[in-house]
């Protein structure tokens, strides 16, 4: 399959040596190394104002419903990162509070993952305390080592 790609010097141009070579892409080129998602989670305004017992149901239904992703999905999580030192209070978009870094099998398997917050935690949903975004692209080419 060939699509057209933005115009952008990264992706028109390699640099090999000391030349420039122009490329044509193909998408089988850009997947070669499949999919990979990020899960940006943030929390919500409802979890602060929770009494300590509510937010320990919630802490223990984020960690239930985060459980064996590669098990029940197929997603490799690669790494996490929260950032819950140096921010504090709700954070429901960028810059997110908490992050996860997976490769994914599928797109149908990055909403799986999203559907975890749709899971009870007590009275309500994960969903009314947490937060989450996927963002679906693939393994750059470069800075990885």
């Amino acid at each position: 399959m060939r699509f057209s790609l933005p115009q952008h010097p990264l992706l028109d141009y390699i640099k090999t040596d000391n030349h420039l070579w122009k490329t044509e892409m193909k998408l089988e080129d850009l997947l070669g190394d499949g999919l990979r998602a990020l899960f940006c989670i943030g929390i919500n305004d409802d979890f602060f104002r929770a009494p300590p017992e509510e937010k320990k149901i919630v802490g223990a239904a984020l960690k239930a419903a985060f459980d064996d992703l590669e098990g029940r999905f197929g997603v490799r999580v690669l790494g996490t990162f929260d950032d819950d030192l140096l921010q504090c209070g709700s954070a429901q978009g960028f810059p997110f509070i908490s992050y996860i870094l997976a490769d994914i099998p599928d797109f149908e398997s990055a909403v799986a993952v999203t559907n975890c917050l749709r899971e009870p935690a007590g009275d309500a949903t994960l969903s009314r305390y947490v937060t989450i975004q996927s963002r679906i692209g693939h393994p750059l080419f470069f800075g990885a080592k």
